[in-house]
């Protein structure tokens, strides 16, 4: 019954740390998703400022799991090229190293309870007096406060025996270099399981600390979570574009190498630990001893590779090969798992990004259209290719509006989360404007089919007002994704204004044309097009309201 009940508390108090970590991570993400925009903006400059832009956002997050997730993302939305991830996924651990000298300098050497509880007081009220509108950083606080808190119960809920008393890690502790390997592979799978670096590091440094794991079998596991941490990444990128998935084969390789550099000058790396670490291994060192050891391992490791960026993108463009579906010729887009450890803002990029690939495609589809109105040999190939662009634009739509909604889920803060709304919207116009497009397209196969010619000053008229809502439409485009001024709506308005007036001028002179007895069904069809290119000046214009709610 007792090992049961100690068993139970063991289960209860990891969740209690785990939820901790998790809302933590959430309210620090909230509170610092606009700032990373800016932060991000570093990673365009060279290698070492990427290192320390990784090695920034993860300190700030507290996940490397979040940061190579949303590096992955970035790079699947061309925010990144594969060099520029390799640095930031090397910057990623050694970030994540800071929560081993937080759990490590906090977790056992002050009465946890003296500041975890006001502090997770302290985030309750914040959250709760809204008026503050601090909430975001309230649930960090209590986050944070629950991580010690749950971090506490851990320590004390485990038995203080040695381990030689342990079974396990008894038989494999004379075992030399493979019960070295089997204290990788240990924590390599418990990261797997929590999913979390950061969270196995915080048990092992526990265990440590109360004397269930010897010295070196606690720095192999340490380091076998290294890889573990990789998972997040391998997931990130199914279903991805190519450099993506060769971005996470980077983070699974960098890991995967040091660990088995390290494990080859084990003893040896071992022994500069405890050279600048002062003081023997015991229970009240080793936890200094473990967060120095992940740090100088992923510090080493990054000065070792940092140089061979090149050649390692270049081996990583070898071993990650295009798919026979390469470009895939659906759209896919997977939509963000709600609960995990993702760093919600990095969805709002790829999101941006792909926004921006459904204007590419309207502006595409329109340059065919206008070639349409001097009826090209190639008409045929241009209506087949329209087509497929149309239904393309359909699956953009239905893969975004649900990507978008299930990021509206994950923890934003309420600017973002207006803004995810704000782009759905703009995903449908987007749409609807190129339903429009493909609409005027069949209207004009449809005069050809039926042989209804339009006299050459009908088709001299049409190329203003084409080149009109082309205006809008390369506007609206370069205005994407930021918010639109005062004096950019009204100039947007004055372009509807414009494109409306053509309409009802062009309309007049088909009508007058009817009354002077003119082909009715020719004048017919006429005005069913300009109608339908209005509509285009009337979505193009939707567009433009919402980028002026944007904030």
């Amino acid at each position: 019954m007792k090992e049961a009940i100690m068993i139970f508390e063991i289960i209860g108090s990891l969740g209690l740390l785990l939820y901790g970590m998790k809302l933590m991570s959430d309210g620090i993400q909230k509170s610092a998703g606009d700032g990373l925009h800016r932060i991000l903006n570093l990673m365009t400059k060279n290698r070492i400022l990427a290192v320390l832009t990784g090695l920034g956002v993860t300190a700030i997050i507290q996940s490397s799991s979040a940061t190579t997730v949303m590096t992955v993302s970035f790079v699947n939305a061309g925010l990144l090229t594969l060099k520029q991830a390799i640095g930031v996924i090397f910057g990623a651990n050694i970030g994540t190293t800071i929560t081993a000298w937080i759990v490590s300098f906090f977790g056992f050497k002050f009465k946890i309870t003296l500041f975890a509880v006001p502090l997770f007081g302290f985030g309750y009220f914040l959250t709760f007096f809204r008026k503050l509108r601090k909430e975001s950083l309230g649930e960090a606080l209590m986050g944070f406060g629950l991580l010690f808190m749950g971090l506490d119960l851990l320590a004390h809920s485990m038995p203080n025996v040695d381990a030689s008393q342990l079974g396990f890690v008894a038989y494999f502790a004379d075992k030399g270099i493979w019960g070295l390997f089997v204290g990788v592979f240990v924590g390599l799978l418990v990261t797997v399981i929590l999913h979390s670096s950061s969270a196995a590091t915080a048990i092992i440094l526990t265990m440590a600390h109360n004397g269930m794991l010897g010295w070196e079998f606690a720095a192999a596991m340490v380091l076998g979570s290294n890889i573990g941490t990789t998972i997040d990444a391998v997931l990130a990128a199914i279903g991805t574009k190519l450099n993506a998935r060769r971005a996470a084969a980077v983070h699974v390789l960098f890991n995967v190498a040091g660990t088995i550099l390290a494990m080859i000058f084990f003893h040896p790396f071992i022994r500069l630990i405890e050279f600048i670490v002062p003081g023997e291994v015991n229970l009240d060192t080793i936890t200094t001893h473990l967060a120095m050891l992940h740090t100088i391992f992923n510090t080493v490791n990054t000065i070792i590779f940092l140089p061979f960026v090149n050649h390692i993108a270049a081996f990583v463009e070898v071993l990650v090969q295009p798919g026979e579906s390469e470009p895939p010729t659906e759209y896919r887009l997977l939509p963000p798992t709600v609960g995990g450890r993702e760093n919600a803002e990095s969805y709002i990029f790829t999101a941006e990004s792909e926004i921006v690939a459904m204007s590419d495609l309207v502006q595409e589809m329109f340059g065919s259209l206008m070639t349409l109105t001097k009826r090209p040999p190639e008409a045929g190939d241009i209506l087949a290719r329209l087509a497929q662009q149309e239904t393309y634009a359909d699956q953009m739509q239905e893969a975004l509006s649900a990507y978008l909604v299930k990021t509206s889920q994950l923890p934003l803060s309420d600017r973002s989360l207006g803004n995810v709304r704000l782009m759905l919207r703009i995903v449908d116009d987007l749409e609807s404007i190129t339903d429009n497009i493909f609409h005027v397209a069949m209207l004009f196969d449809r005069s050809w089919e039926k042989k209804l010619s339009f006299k050459q000053e009908d088709n001299e008229s049409l190329c203003p007002y084409f080149n009109l809502v082309d205006q809008f439409l390369r506007f609206i485009h370069a205005n994407l994704n930021k918010p639109l001024s005062a004096e950019a709506l009204a100039q947007a308005a004055s372009i509807e204004d414009q494109i409306d007036q053509f309409r009802k001028n062009l309309k007049k002179i088909a009508r007058k044309r009817l009354e002077e007895g003119a082909n009715v069904r020719a004048e017919l069809l006429y005005i069913d097009i300009v109608r339908a290119v209005e509509k285009l000046g009337d979505h193009a214009f939707s567009v433009s309201e919402s980028l002026a709610e944007v904030k």
